[in-house]
């Protein structure tokens, strides 16, 4: 008999408890602990934020699903995790004992660390549901009086690929609206050079994007770092190779998106042998903690070193297709445990991505996701925006009905004709 507590109700911790589930004997039980009653698709959010989705179309009422399921759901979010009593205080005061805990909160959004930061200063962001929605109202403000736009992330960002989304979007969204000639764009990031994704760069995403950004009248700042964001002004310092400032900026915008650096959640980042210093999660091989062994992490809040030096620092980002292995990994080694064996599941740590660019997009896959690669694949076309929707579409689906079934190899290979690839790493 085992109690298997899940913190975080998103897309590392849903799909572990469905898994999970299916490992189950008797006397077994999984408690989910979340921030909210509800699942949001996060790869979505850039859509929401200009009104191509509603706040509906990409959240799942997690209660009766959960009921269905057989699992204890509480939604007042965690207060602090006691690890050495192996106990999670709650935001209500409530103790919930667990003998194996998963971790898979998602990040805490480092807004304040630049000022002017934030939807509650003077940018938007597409990390969360409720800023994608804010967004959207202002994006509708923005298009009755166009002027110029700012998009991308800030130093240490980790995760790229929406601020790419969200410009190519806005982009596609402006000349629908046939007003795209009144709106200046430009691309303002803390990568070396586009298209490097905090990963190197993978196949020949450089190319790639550049051609885009050059095709749709995107300029771009690269080596970038923001000191600062006023109301319709951001102050930016561009950066040589040595990282040695070499240019300041001050760019006027009528309406701004940025991407911000990732920290742990305050409810764990400050447990002592759990956390590195920025509060992500440390885990071995088996997405196991070193000092905690029934603790395991899944997911972006996790630690995972940067691919490599850059002269403004940059992140590495946890893909979705890296964060399924992690869970299908995490299941097989809690199992292992309660039945008396050792951890032997390894995720592939290897990147793959669907980055829609609102009538195409560009999709990648690298494996390992540190240089040097087995797999170095980059590919555009407007199949890659198809696939995108009828992965929303598909993930959606398995949140609702509760499907336990990995889908990254399954289904998103086989939509870039890459069925070759498995799980692991080998072609």
């Amino acid at each position: 008999m085992a109690h298997i507590v899940v913190l975080g109700a998103g897309i590392g911790g849903i799909p572990f408890a469905y898994e999970m589930r299916e490992k189950l004997k008797h006397g077994d039980k999984i408690t989910v602990i979340g921030s909210s009653d509800s699942f949001q698709f996060v790869p979505s959010n850039p859509w929401v934020a200009v009104n191509w989705r509603s706040r509906d179309d990409i959240m799942v009422d997690l209660k009766p699903v959960f009921k269905r399921m057989g699992f204890d759901f509480h939604t007042c979010g965690a207060k602090l995790l006691h690890a050495d009593d192996n106990k999670v205080e709650l935001n209500d005061g409530t103790m919930v004992d667990y003998d194996y805990l998963v971790i898979a909160t998602g990040p805490e959004l480092a807004f304040d660390e630049i000022e002017g930061l934030g939807p509650e200063a003077n940018t938007q962001s597409v990390c969360h549901v409720d800023h994608a929605v804010l967004a959207s109202e202002r994006w509708e403000e923005f298009c009755k009086n166009p002027g110029p736009l700012v998009i991308g992330a800030v130093q240490g960002a980790s995760c790229f690929g929406p601020a790419y989304e969200f410009a190519m979007i806005a982009e596609t969204d402006l000349r629908k609206r046939k007003i795209r000639d009144k709106v200046p764009m430009i691309f303002v990031t803390s990568e070396p050079y586009i298209g490097h994704l905090g990963l190197g760069g993978v196949g020949d995403t450089k190319g790639l994007i550049e051609s885009e950004f050059r095709e749709r009248h995107i300029r771009w700042i690269t080596n970038a770092k923001v000191d600062k964001v006023d109301p319709g002004k951001m102050h930016v310092t561009e950066h040589d190779m040595d990282g040695k400032p070499t240019k300041s900026h001050e760019l006027d915008f009528g309406f701004s998106m940025l991407l911000p650096a990732f920290r742990g959640v305050p409810a764990v980042a400050k447990v002592e042998g759990l956390c590195n210093p920025r509060g992500f999660i440390l885990v071995d091989d088996y997405q196991r903690n070193p000092k905690y062994r029934n603790i395991f992490s899944v997911g972006v809040c996790i630690a995972i070193p940067p691919v490599e030096p850059t002269p403004v620092p940059t992140g590495c980002p946890k893909t979705g297709y890296m964060i399924e292995t992690m869970v299908s990994a995490t299941v097989h080694n809690i199992r292992n445990l309660i039945d008396g064996g050792e951890p032997d599941h390894q995720g592939s740590w290897s990147a793959m991505c669907l980055a829609d660019f609102g009538d195409t997009g560009t999709a990648f896959v690298a494996i390992p996701q540190i240089p040097p690669r087995n797999v170095n694949w980059s590919g555009s076309g407007k199949w890659v925006h198809l696939a995108k929707i009828a992965f929303e579409k598909y993930f959606m689906r398995k949140i609702k009905r509760g499907i336990a079934e990995p889908i990254y190899e399954k289904r998103i290979l086989k939509l870039m004709g890459l069925t070759r690839l498995k799980i692991g790493g080998q072609p």
